[in-house]
């Protein structure tokens, strides 16, 4: 089966046991995709997988943690000897909504700048800023490989700085350290990735899936996990002749840094 498989484009993607990724993921394998799917739990991996179906393999993955990366990627290389399409998609919003039980809107005030808790602030950059970076630093040699290589990074237009500091802007008094300060962070990384690949075939996109009812927010968002994938979708399936450096939401609408 492996086999077979290496002649497919091979897409990895974080975090796609549940919400957005999931989704993404799905729509992938019914385009031809071969999807790695990313999980930091195997067994949820493995549920998701086969939901899923044919063409979706479960691949333990934490983002936080090194070894986990290091081993990913050796599998993907003694399997497949390279990687097509990476989709960094993992995150998470926060730690005390979860712990006390905090609405969205509590959440927000919570992350406020003059009360926020380091310790919060550290978890979810540890995953949405550090971890993004750190998964690419394991699957670049892989994605060298690849005659047609990108990457998707999922970040939120909440991460726009220019979009966040207008006072007319619905979002503005949402900002705040944790969540959305992690995707402008994220954003800072994805344009330094870009500059870094301008000289290589490797594409690099940033996209926005909107505000998408998942458990990142609680399952509070506006948008059906359909619509909120169709952008990195989109994107994800671009051919070689498609964009790099672009920041986008759907559809194909830019966000300003």
């Amino acid at each position: 089966m492996m086999n077979e498989l290496k002649h497919k484009r091979i897409a990895l993607i974080t975090g796609a046991n549940q919400g957005v990724g999931f989704q993404v993921a799905k729509e992938l394998v019914a385009d031809g995709v071969t999807v790695l799917v990313g999980s930091r739990n195997l067994a949820n991996g493995r549920t998701a997988a086969e939901k899923i179906g044919a063409g979706a393999i479960a691949l333990q993955l934490d983002v936080t943690d090194r070894v986990s990366l290091a081993t990913a990627a050796a599998y993907i290389r003694k399997e497949f000897g390279r990687l097509d399409l990476l989709i960094n998609n993992a995150a998470i919003s926060n730690i005390r909504k979860t712990q006390l039980g905090l609405t969205l809107q509590e959440s927000i005030e919570e992350g406020c700048a003059s009360k926020v808790s380091l310790d919060e602030v550290r978890a979810v950059w540890e995953t949405n800023v550090f971890g993004t970076l750190a998964v690419y630093q394991a699957m670049l040699p892989l994605l060298r490989e690849s005659s047609d290589a990108r990457i998707v990074n999922v970040s939120s237009g909440i991460g726009s700085l220019t979009s966040m500091s207008d006072p007319t802007n619905f979002y503005h008094k949402g900002y705040g350290v944790v969540y959305p300060g992690s995707k402008t962070a994220q954003n800072a990384i994805s344009l330094a990735m870009m500059i870094e690949l301008e000289d290589s075939n490797i594409k690099i996109n940033l996209v926005s899936p909107g505000f998408t009812k998942t458990n990142l927010n609680g399952y509070e968002g506006t948008e059906s996990l359909e619509d909120g994938s169709r952008e990195v979708v989109r994107v994800a399936l671009l051919g070689p002749d498609g964009p790099t450096g672009t920041f986008t939401r759907w559809p194909n609408q830019a966000i300003p840094w």
